[in-house]
């Protein structure tokens, strides 16, 4: 097997680049010289506060450089991927910040062995340099029932600490105090995570194998596997699964939950699940703990965590109070920490009523007009012409599109027929386009409803009833036409309705000039220019519409498109001729 590609330089040089790329795209960050420590630039500011130093392997980003900036960490050590930071580098940053004028550094470190002794060998150091120093250990996985001697794994709710505590310090908190109240803080934290998918260290092969339709439960941000392996089921059933095993009495590592507590929730994505996977899996998170009758204080949904390209989530829970709450809504200029809102999720009326609009034009009643029997009788001959094309126009769309074009005109004349049954043909012209329009878009559908929607909405506000002669006709066809073209895209010659419309409707506008004896041959004239152009596309390339993504050398037959456009006209046409 061959190691998983990734967008890298290379193996060697992946970590180093990667600080590089986050520093230089944050003004508030800096790096240390010779070393892997991302730095506030803003070190002056420490003064008479309380440092926080934290950090770990590579491969969690954005933790944990993404969380230094004022209100959060002071500064962040990076080991390799997935491997513990070197004391010694440790040490260069807690006495970056001692130097600073800090007046003590708080160490917060995960519960992996290589942390824990490389952070504490730094702070022994430290101390022997007069640096007051003191460590946080968090330990908040509720993985495992009986946990081993080296006790829980620290994970995402790592994160929660970095903002309490940074918080607590910004207000000029003490050491003392700080490592008091996250420690309380830390008996309320608990998360798990779940994963459809290993990770792989850039160079090596995937980290344990998960047979497709499977997803593993309960693992770390190492690429470790979990503690027990099941079948792919839904977001929901995925997400009260895990917060069953989170809240389950019977597991030692379990986090004491009881209805009417107050919670922050924070969904963790491990790397690779899309954003709509994510705010799925937030949306079933949020509900899963309303129906415990939890009250869901605040959610952070992203990246805060991840396991490089982990295609996974892990939920984090943190018992909340008041006060926990104030502190973990302070500003921050942690570039990863999230802008959120500090409003209770629960509780919150989230839905808005749309606008009224009033009703669609095709439920109002309508007075009849003199035109109301001509546009009734043109209205039939256009349906029954476009049902009895339906096929041609299909096999037409075949050889260019997706073969329905004929349904797609026999629905929208379905629907006008059916209109006509139970209403008056509304005297204004104005108001029957309206209606047409309204028919069409909600009937029709595909990008065909769209259009001639467009048309008819554009065309009905040059014939009013006052305002409908051939010259008011010719411009609101006109109009029509301008309107499919701003917004469709397509121009004549691009093998579309256009070829067959745009010549009609330019014959058409010799109605503004014409007398009143000469405007039954400017429509004859207009009809033959659609049919002459539907016909035409047979030798154009396609350039807009559905057809421009086929090879033009296998479109022989005209566009379908064009030959509906010409067969209404047509039928308008014939109606009229036989109504003289």
């Amino acid at each position: 097997m061959e190691p998983q590609k990734k967008l890298i330089n290379s193996v060697d040089s992946c970590v180093d680049e990667a600080l590089c790329g986050l520093v230089r795209a944050s003004g508030g960050l800096s790096l240390l010289k010779g070393h892997r420590v991302v730095l506030r630039s803003d070190l002056d500011n420490l003064k008479g506060k309380v440092a926080l130093l934290s950090g770990g392997g590579s491969g969690h980003e954005p933790a944990h450089g993404g969380y230094v900036g004022a209100g959060m960490l002071s500064a962040a050590v990076a080991g390799g991927v997935f491997a513990s930071p070197p004391p010694a580098s440790i040490l260069a940053a807690i006495m970056s910040l001692h130097n600073a004028g800090a007046s003590g550094v708080l160490l917060i470190v995960k519960n992996y062995t290589g942390d824990r002794l490389n952070f504490g060998l730094a702070a022994e150091q430290a101390r022997n340099h007069g640096v007051a120093v003191d460590m946080v250990i968090v330990a908040e996985d509720c993985a495992f029932d009986r946990p081993s001697k080296a006790g829980r794994r620290g994970l995402c709710g790592t994160v929660f600490i970095h903002k309490l505590a940074g918080a607590l310090a910004e207000e000029g908190s003490s050491l003392d105090q700080i490592v008091a109240k996250v420690t309380a803080v830390l008996k309320g934290i608990g998360t798990l995570g779940v994963s459809l998918s290993p990770c792989s260290v850039p160079g090596c092969l995937p980290s344990f194998d998960l047979p497709p339709g499977e997803m593993e439960l309960g693992l770390g941000i190492h690429g470790e596997p979990g503690i027990k392996r099941s079948k792919v089921a839904s977001a929901d059933e995925v997400v009260k699964t895990m917060i069953d095993h989170m809240t389950n009495p019977d597991s030692q590592s379990y986090l004491p939950l009881k209805s009417g507590d107050s919670v922050v929730v924070c969904v963790n994505n491990l790397g690779a699940l899309s954003c709509l996977e994510l705010a799925v899996v937030t949306r079933a998170a949020i509900i899963c703990l309303e129906n415990r009758g939890l009250v869901v204080a605040r959610v952070m949904s992203g990246s805060f965590m991840t396991s490089l390209e982990m295609a996974g989530v892990s939920l984090t829970l943190m018992l909340a109070n008041e006060e926990t709450l104030r502190l973990f809504d302070a500003k921050t200029r942690a570039p990863a920490w999230p802008n959120l809102s500090s409003v209770c999720v629960s509780g919150r009326s989230y839905i808005t009523d749309p606008p009224a609009l009033g009703t669609r034009p095709q439920d109002d009643t309508h007075s009849k007009g003199p035109l109301s029997p001509v546009m009734r009788r043109a209205l039939e001959r256009v349906c029954s012409s476009l049902l009895e094309k339906q096929e041609e126009l299909n096999s037409l769309d075949r050889a260019a599109g997706d073969g329905d074009c004929g349904n797609t005109h026999a629905q929208a004349a379905r629907a006008i027929q059916e209109w006509l049954q139970g209403h008056v043909v509304p005297g204004c012209p104005a108001k029957l386009l309206s209606v047409l329009a309204g028919l069409v878009q909600e009937k029709m559908g595909g990008s065909s409803g769209a259009l001639y929607s467009l048309f008819l909405t554009a065309a009905a506000a040059h014939v009013t009833e006052g305002q409908s002669n051939a010259a008011a006709w010719a411009s609101a066809m006109h109009a029509g036409t301008q309107a499919m073209r701003r917004y469709g895209g397509a121009d004549p010659g691009d093998r579309t309705m256009l070829d067959a419309l745009c010549p009609a409707v330019d014959e058409l506008m010799k109605l503004t000039t014409a007398p009143p004896g000469g405007q039954m041959l400017i429509l004859q004239a207009a009809v033959q220019k659609a049919e002459s152009g539907a016909e035409a596309t047979r030798d154009l390339t396609a350039k807009a519409g559905r057809a421009s993504y086929i090879a033009a050398e296998r479109l022989t037959l005209p566009d379908p498109g064009a030959v509906a456009v010409a067969a209404i006209l047509r039928a308008v046409l014939e109606s009229l001729e036989g109504q003289k």
